[in-house]
């Protein structure tokens, strides 16, 4: 029987077998099997030790004593495997099978194909086929004659070449060709055959080039992708190179000729102008700018305000024409103005009818966000008074007066609580910060220079003292009836003529400070109050535009008014 499990018996083999017909190993005709010994019944030899006969392809082969025929050991390496449940000798699980009681004879490892170990053969021609019956696998059909059969194997000298693989078969995607070229879509899988792979044939039969058309349009979209993305390295280097070492985008000239207003916030560095005039269209880049306001030796003093710029002016060009007056359209607040002069600026600049913005303070003044502490008295002739600030404050055509006056009040607020007016009101004897910033308004209407404010503070907070047996108690202010009657007169009349006039506003009458402020104190009129002067003055009078003169008692003081009258004769 052969080591694939042929029956017993030297039964001949039928003519359908695959290899009836074919010579054998030792040259008779398959299906013949003579004696390789003449024909002569097999003798039997004591059992030799295994022979060993050349390296068929790093395999040992041996021969089995006697007459035993050769068998493949099945341990696992190497031997016919069979399907489950389909025939084939069964074995332990260690060892392969046993001839006669003997133990297993076991061979170098190797085999055809290096993986497991070969069929012995013996030196000599032997039919493997011998008339001799099998010692395993008694009874079992001849599998040559069933669909499980495998050819035998071929001696060395007689072994066939595996066929070489088809040129032209195709391998999908795990045979080495990405799926990206293979050109396969859901479209082509639906039309595949049973074994999910068409022939190359049939691939052609729409011409024989779809695949390579979809490969050459995949190379070229990976071409593309590359190509794209080495420009867009170009262009970022390119950029890189224009931001770090090149010269900012900018315009060249004075401009288009078209203006246009922008405004600068307060507190605005370089970086923030330029991008509020790249915005409206003024400079061609924020670095273009922030560079020639570097270059130019003034280009920091650029201040918060309205300015009125022509479209695509160069950088430097419009770094110069901001510190030009020309170019402001700010609004500028003057220190000690009172609030009806301010109302009339607004108007002028808004191109509003006279009264407007005065009867929308009237009227709104509670939704402007004064402090609590503001001007709250029914007696306050404009609660807005005082809270005005003196600043410049961009106003341009097109805004709302509201929106002019809250500003105002916003920066009164910021910058009285820097003056800490609120915690200061106790220290000076007074009652509320309001009174504080009352001083500090008359301060600002009766001083003529800085360097007076200071005494002028102190001549305020005497007459208020108590004990004060000068004035007792009366401010005596020519301000505060130039502010009940709307004026601004040196020649308010006389004493007796002013103590007649009733009004809460007329410190010659009144004891005490007014209800509320009577302009809008700058800075230094406000730190004047907040930080008086060392003296025993109760009286001042300026005697002339340029001099102002103290007086500690009233006999002083009237020494002082017959210079002022000498002074006002040579004026007329």
């Amino acid at each position: 029987m052969t080591e694939y499990g042929r029956g017993p018996g030297s039964a001949p083999w039928d003519p359908e077998d695959p290899l009836y017909g074919d010579v054998g190993w030792g040259g008779q005709q398959a299906g013949v099997a003579p004696s390789p010994y003449g024909g002569q019944p097999q003798q039997q030899y004591p059992q030799q030790p295994q022979q060993h006969y050349g390296d068929w392809e790093g395999a040992h082969q041996g021969v089995y004593g006697q007459g035993q025929q050769d068998y493949r050991q099945y341990a696992g390496q190497g031997g016919p495997q069979y399907p489950q449940g389909q025939g084939g000798p069964q074995y332990p699980q260690q060892g392969g099978p046993h001839y006669g009681g003997q133990p297993q004879q076991e061979y170098g490892n190797g085999g055809w194909d290096g993986g497991g170990q070969h069929v012995p053969y013996p030196a000599d021609p032997v039919d493997p086929y011998g008339a001799q019956p099998g010692t395993y696998a008694g009874g079992q059909p001849d599998l040559y004659q069933t669909p499980d059969a495998y050819p035998p194997p071929e001696p060395p000298h007689r072994r066939r070449a595996e066929p070489e693989p088809e040129t032209d078969w195709d391998p999908g995607p795990d045979e080495g060709e990405h799926a990206f070229f293979a050109g396969g879509d859901d479209d082509d899988d639906a039309d595949d055959g049973p074994d999910g792979r068409r022939g190359r044939g049939e691939r052609r039969g729409r011409g024989g080039k779809g695949k390579k058309g979809r490969s050459g349009v995949a190379c070229l979209v990976v071409v593309l992708v590359f190509v794209g993305g080495v420009g867009g390295v170009g262009y970022l280097g390119y950029q890189f190179y224009q931001n770090r070492f090149g010269p900012a985008p900018d315009y060249a000239g004075d401009g288009n000729g078209e203006q246009v207003t922008v405004t600068i916030p307060k507190g605005s560095g370089g970086y923030a102008i330029g991008q509020v005039l790249k915005q409206a269209g003024v400079v061609k880049s924020v670095d273009a700018f922030v560079a020639a306001q570097e270059q130019n030796p003034n280009g920091k003093s650029i201040q918060a305000g309205t300015y009125t710029l022509n479209k695509h002016m160069s950088a430097a060009a419009a770094v110069q024409l901001m510190l030009s007056p020309k170019s402001k359209n700010n609004l500028i607040i003057a220190e000690g103005w009172r609030n009806s002069r301010i109302y009339t600026a607004i108007d002028e600049r808004l191109k509003l009818k006279s009264g407007t913005t005065r009867d929308i303070a009237r009227k709104e003044w509670k939704t402007f966000g004064l402090p609590d502490w503001a001007n709250s008295a029914k007696s306050i002739k404009d609660p807005l008074e005082g809270f005005l600030y003196p600043s410049s404050y961009p106003v341009a055509k097109g805004m709302k007066p509201e929106d002019v006056l809250k500003q105002m009040v916003d920066m009164a607020k910021e910058k009285y609580a820097e003056f800490g007016i609120q915690d200061k009101a106790e220290s000076l004897n007074l009652q509320s910060p309001l009174q504080v910033l009352t001083v500090a308004s008359l301060v600002q209407a009766e001083g003529k220079y800085k360097h007076d404010f200071e005494k002028v503070a102190t001549v305020v907070y005497n007459r208020l003292k108590p004990d004060n047996t000068e004035t007792y108690g009366l401010l005596d202010f020519d301000s505060t009836v130039n502010y009940l009657r709307g004026q601004s007169k040196l020649a308010t009349g006389s004493v007796d003529a002013l103590r007649q006039i009733n009004d809460p506003y007329n410190t010659y009458k009144i004891k005490g400070l007014p209800p509320g402020p009577i302009d809008n104190p700058g800075e230094v009129a406000i730190e004047a109050a907040l930080n008086p002067a060392e003296g025993n003055w109760y009286y001042f009078v300026s005697v002339n535009e340029n001099e102002t003169l103290f007086a500690e008692t009233n006999e002083e003081q009237n020494r002082n008014r017959e210079k002022y009258l000498e002074e006002q004769k040579k004026g007329q």
